[in-house]
């Protein structure tokens, strides 16, 4: 039983990757726009209830690799060193992404990346939907902060502001490299960015929240 569960979710997953990357084949191809969900479902010889199976939304089809990343902030501020702040966690690790060319740091000028951000913030409609996968961030990093004995507001507005600098971080690194920068070029600028914003956060937020585990 195990074994046909186990091949049935395998399943399930190669045709969600297949239905991703064929929505993004044609979204990349015509834009976003112009691309209607029955033309995806064309494309992948499945039905548009099959479709909606599997991505509640048009725009669910691009953003969806944001999925694996809806837990990040949580397990860095969960499984940071004892004695290391929340924010020192997250400084830390964006760091390490940044000198690691991370495509989620905006940092990375591969051909295909640069395509796939262009994409996202030239379609308003992707825009918008990219506030639910924010939220998900948002929610889960701050029941970590709650676990740590933060209060429930204190704990949403840290994450709040966490996940916020990430994206914001993201975005002008995004921009650099649209503008024609090399991310080895722009990676000292991205370091400072970096410093800044977190240290911005640590002034405040170090005095709130706990400095190791609980």
């Amino acid at each position: 039983m195990g074994k046909t569960t186990g091949l049935r979710e395998n399943k399930k997953l190669r045709t969600r990757r297949q239905l991703a990357a064929t929505a993004l084949e044609l979204f990349m191809e015509r834009g976003f726009d112009a691309v209607s969900v029955a033309d995806v479902a064309a494309a992948a010889e499945v039905s548009k209830p099959t479709l909606f199976r599997y991505f509640p939304s048009k725009e669910d089809l691009v953003l969806d690799r944001f999925a694996d990343h809806h837990d990040e902030a949580a397990r860095i501020v969960r499984d940071r060193p004892a004695g290391q702040t929340p924010v020192g966690a997250v400084h830390a690790h964006f760091l390490g992404a940044l000198a690691d060319r991370d495509p989620i740091t905006g940092l990375c000028d591969h051909p295909g990346v640069l395509a796939f951000q262009r994409l996202l913030y030239s379609t308003p409609s992707l825009e918008s939907r990219m506030t639910h996968y924010t939220d998900r961030e948002v929610e889960l990093l701050a029941a970590v902060l709650e676990a740590e004995s933060v209060r429930p507001l204190a704990a949403r507005l840290a994450a709040t502001h966490l996940v916020a600098v990430r994206h914001e971080l993201g975005r002008e690194n995004y921009r650099r490299m649209d503008g024609g920068q090399s991310a080895d070029e722009a990676h000292p600028a991205a370091v400072a960015d970096a410093d800044q914003a977190f240290t911005m956060l640590a002034d405040g937020l170090d005095r709130t929240l706990p400095g190791a585990r609980a």
